[in-house]
């Protein structure tokens, strides 16, 4: 009998156990349900939609919302004001210092009130950027925003050494973009599948570097049965692509940002781009400085010098732009 009557007490304790988390589950679902939309708004400002109108007293209570940076949860963001539309649907919640858009912002809602008094529980949502948006960002900059040659004067050596002529300039800016994209992926790969796990991140430079090598050695051999033109216009320049500052230093900045697959290759194919339109647009100057005027002294390698610089003024133009 005892025996018994401890299965319906267990049975009791456990449905009513049961029923406490799917009520709270229900909630929680009805409180994101509730909101429709989060998002950035300038740069210093969140925007948060309802589907409803909400109370107001409740709104402009600080108390009920905890906003960081999904990285750093114990980091909480102080907010200076907050401002309810007169349809009391729309909530903007302002700081006073500029948000971090690079990273998802975690925006926790304590029990939002809808305009009936309702008490809808809790919800947490997310604030970020347009993730289509920010892949192109990445590409963007990468390629031009902050191109390696022109803003970072990485890559000099092969820049200034395969930039005399256009045809060997955009065979070896592909060539690179391959390299520089094959390398990448498999860097990416190996960091958070090898290197993470097991706390080898010490080794990522050397593991880079050998990556790097084995691409190029790849490259070379393939490129030497079929096109020997053109791997003989590269010459020692190939070689050089193993220790290139930019092939290096892609696989350093995708691991040390934590991107994803797709944002490292959009990462690496931004580099690679905008080492070919570099060396492109170097070519292109200097296949004309062939047949012009220059002064004795200023001839070779001087007056290519006083042209980059001119490219890398040109370039500084698109600092501080912003896509998305």
């Amino acid at each position: 009998m005892s025996a018994t009557r401890s299965k319906i007490i267990f049975r009791i304790v456990l449905v009513t156990v049961a029923a406490i988390v799917m009520s709270q589950v229900c909630w929680a679902g009805l409180a994101n349900r509730f909101i429709q939309k989060t998002a950035f708004k300038g740069k210093y400002d969140i925007l948060i939609t309802f589907a409803a109108p909400v109370d107001k007293d409740w709104a402009l209570n600080k108390d009920n919302f905890r906003v960081y940076e999904e990285p750093d949860p114990d980091i909480k963001l102080e907010i200076s004001n907050i401002t309810l539309s007169p349809d009391k649907k729309k909530l903007l919640l302002h700081f006073d210092e500029e948000l971090n858009q690079n990273q998802p912002h975690v925006v926790i809602i304590k029990d939002i009130h809808s305009s009936e008094g309702k008490n809808l529980g809790t919800a947490m949502v997310k604030a970020k950027k347009l993730y289509l948006g920010l892949l192109f960002s990445i590409f963007i900059g990468a390629m031009l925003i902050h191109n390696f040659v022109f803003t970072k004067y990485l890559g000099l050596c092969v820049f200034f050494g395969t930039s005399q002529k256009k045809s060997t300039a955009v065979g070896m800016g592909i060539t690179f973009t391959i390299v520089m994209v094959a390398s990448a992926m498999m860097s990416w790969f190996l960091y958070q599948f090898v290197l993470k796990p097991f706390h080898l991140d010490y080794l990522q430079i050397i593991v880079f570097i050998g990556l790097v090598s084995l691409s190029v050695q790849a490259v070379d051999t393939i490129l030497r049965k079929v096109n020997p033109i053109l791997f003989k216009a590269f010459g020692v320049y190939l070689v050089l692509v193993i220790a290139n500052c930019i092939i290096l230093a892609v696989p350093l900045i995708l691991a040390d940002n934590e991107y994803n697959a797709a944002e490292s290759f959009m990462l690496a194919m931004g580099a690679g781009l905008g080492f070919l339109v570099a060396l492109f647009l170097m070519s292109s100057v200097r296949e004309r400085l062939e047949l012009a005027n220059v002064p004795p002294t200023y001839r070779g390698l001087p007056i290519a010098f006083v042209v980059a610089g001119l490219f890398a003024l040109a370039f500084l133009g698109f600092s501080g732009m912003s896509i998305f």
